[in-house]
């Protein structure tokens, strides 16, 4: 074993001795003779944002050698609605950077992330996989950069109300055990999706705690490392699978939906993102925002209604995109502000190495550059996202930043420092444009913004005509009006919309 791997959580890193981008077929094979594997699994997501299954019983080496080569057919109609039924035949091949070990099934299986392609063995120019791959080589193209994201993904676990250990409403924020129900849960989570190739940073529980219905609401949110953008959807994928199955394995339920009842801190699906220039990062320099970052910063806010297309897609998510909510409504950004769209968050490049002595007077002071650290963050997005499309459509964003002509003012002058819920702000607010409120104007925004999607081939005119149509689906132009008028309750919508994303 190659000691520079021997505590690594994925398995077959840890046996191969070399990263999973550098797995070959033959090392699959390998590890899968040598480890007693019975059994390959394809994992791929459909238009629903949920991650379906081929499971193969391996009945030799030829067999075995012929599905990591070949693939198999699928069903593209049955998986998304904007493929037609006749020619709805397509391959799915696996990648071999994604494989890892399925932490839960009872015969011994390696699980494969998959992607589309025709019957001419091109890649399907709709799949939202491939469309986020196009996005990164059309941002690279433009800037000469590297795109890299992390989320933060929020979620609740649902349980029966105890009696004991209980807390404070809406005071759930790094709680531990016993107050904290789902910690257990939670950890359990995290060493399965560090086992599957995950790089995370950090878990915790959050703000919302609630009791509905004699049922406790306790939130939690896990968040990732910044890594390559493509690797980053695939790591989301791949934890919310993991998250499901071991509530479903604990006896408890567990949503990402955006919003559970009104009043109540709903889940969100923070993504952050910089930009790489040679391994560094090309957003922070001297301890201040590049040129770069206000570049990027300008193209998200301007292409901030037409993003929640893929960030915020059903009408749920515009229940929790409201006022005092730590949820955006306005499309402005700022330092360390949690009301605004665009936040910059607290990046260590001050004060990293005082604090360390201060804290720790027994150590040896060191400079380290902790710039890599810094990241911008967009805030709207929830738990119904297609990771894949959110990703790709904000790396669009960020590439468009680099195109506008006025870039730098139009970023500086939607700067806010001050928060904008506060109704002393009440001017600066009002003179800012709002995130859409619904999916049927998230969808007039698509439309009218779908050109700069469309540039370079990254998203193909088909897939922009399926998530209009599938966004206007939901005739929740007068929401809003309907529930002021109780023509229909939050319970009936959370209900339809529970297990979204």
């Amino acid at each position: 074993m190659n000691s520079e791997y021997a505590l690594n959580p994925h398995a077959l890193v840890r046996f191969l001795g070399k990263d999973a981008k550098d797995f070959t077929k033959e090392d699959i094979i390998r590890y899968v003779s040598e480890n007693g594997i019975e059994m390959i699994n394809f994992r791929y997501p459909g238009a629903d944002g949920r991650l379906k299954t081929l499971n193969f019983i391996i009945n030799s080496l030829d067999h075995l050698d012929n599905i990591l080569t070949c693939g198999e057919r699928v069903d593209g109609s049955s998986l998304f609605p904007y493929i037609e039924a006749g020619s709805s035949d397509l391959y799915v091949l696996p990648r071999y950077r994604t494989a890892f070990l399925n932490p839960f099934s009872q015969i011994p299986a390696v699980d494969i992330l998959c992607s589309f392609y025709t019957k001419d063995g091109k890649p399907l120019e709709m799949s939202p996989e491939y469309t986020m791959r196009k996005a990164h080589e059309a941002l690279r193209q433009v800037t000469g950069m590297e795109y890299e994201v992390m989320g933060e993904l929020e979620y609740y676990v649902v349980t029966e109300v105890e009696s004991y250990f209980d807390i404070p409403d809406q005071r759930g924020y790094h709680e531990s055990m016993p107050f904290c129900k789902g910690q257990e849960l939670r950890e359990l989570a995290m060493k399965y999706i560090a086992s599957t190739g995950g790089l995370i940073k950090y878990g915790h529980s959050e703000v919302g705690n609630f009791t509905l219905d004699c049922q406790s609401y306790e939130q939690n949110e896990i968040e990732f490392l910044p890594t390559r953008m493509e690797d980053a959807a695939d790591q989301l994928m791949i934890a919310k699978w993991i998250l499901r199955t071991l509530a479903h394995e604990y006896g408890v339920d567990l949503t990402f939906a955006p919003k559970i009842t009104v009043g109540k801190a709903g889940s969100g699906l923070h993504i952050h993102t910089r930009l790489s220039k040679d391994g560094k990062n090309a957003m922070v320099e001297n301890g201040k925002l590049t040129d770069n970052a206000l570049k990027a910063i300008a193209g998200y806010l301007d292409l901030a209604p037409s993003l929640t297309a893929f960030g915020n897609t059903n009408p749920t998510s515009y229940l929790r995109l409201v006022p005092h909510q730590e949820a955006p409504t306005n499309i402005c950004w700022g330092d360390r502000n949690r009301s605004v769209l665009v936040r910059v968050p607290l990046g260590w490049t001050s004060g990293a190495t005082h604090m360390m002595r201060d804290a720790n007077p027994l150590e040896r002071v060191e400079e380290h550059d902790y710039s890599n650290k810094q990241t911008v963050e967009f805030r709207c997005p929830d738990g119904s996202a297609d990771v894949y499309l959110l990703i790709a459509g904000l790396a669009v964003a960020a590439r468009h930043g680099f195109e506008m002509k006025n870039a730098l003012q139009y970023a500086r002058e939607r700067y806010v420092d001050v928060n904008i819920f506060d109704d002393a702000n009440k001017a600066i607010a009002d003179r800012l444009s709002h995130l859409p409120t619904s999916c049927h104007e998230s969808a007039l925004c698509l439309e009218q913004q779908r050109t700069v999607y469309e540039e370079y081939g990254v998203f193909a005119p088909a897939l922009i005509d399926g998530l209009i149509a599938s966004l206007r689906k939901f005739n929740d132009a007068d929401l809003r009006e309907q529930l002021k008028n109780e023509d229909i309750s939050v319970e009936e919508l959370v209900e339809k919309y529970y297990y979204c994303g």
